[in-house]
């Protein structure tokens, strides 16, 4: 998918404040009980998604989050098409308060290929 210049430097500057982790570090998180959160559309959803995944699309995240994941301290990797929207919403999140919040690199294409 092709980006705008002016929404690639919106999400790089996320990717700059959030902590970012491979597939395989995410992996073995949600093997040990991490929750991994979905935020890309309902349609991507639908069409695949990590086995373990809750969806939260990044139109909602900000307004459900609490209700879905109330420890703001609790460990929760999000995750979207590559990358970009996960690092978004991380960022939010943070701002929300969560303070173990982690975008995973890649997104659900990097999920899928390794």
């Amino acid at each position: 998918m092709e980006h705008s210049k002016e929404f690639l430097e919106l999400a790089e500057a996320a990717q700059s404040r959030v902590r970012e982790i491979s597939v395989a570090e995410a992996r073995a998180k949600v093997e040990g009980g991490t929750p991994l959160i979905d935020v890309r559309e309902d349609n991507e959803f639908a069409a695949g998604h990590a086995e373990s995944a809750t969806h939260l699309g990044r139109g909602v995240i900000e307004r459900d989050i609490i209700g879905k994941f109330p420890d703001t301290d609790a460990e929760l990797i999000l995750y979207c098409g590559g990358g970009y929207r996960s690092a978004l919403a991380a960022d939010n999140l943070q701002k929300m308060g969560y303070t173990n919040v982690l975008s995973m690199r890649g997104g659900y294409a990097a999920w899928e290929s390794e």
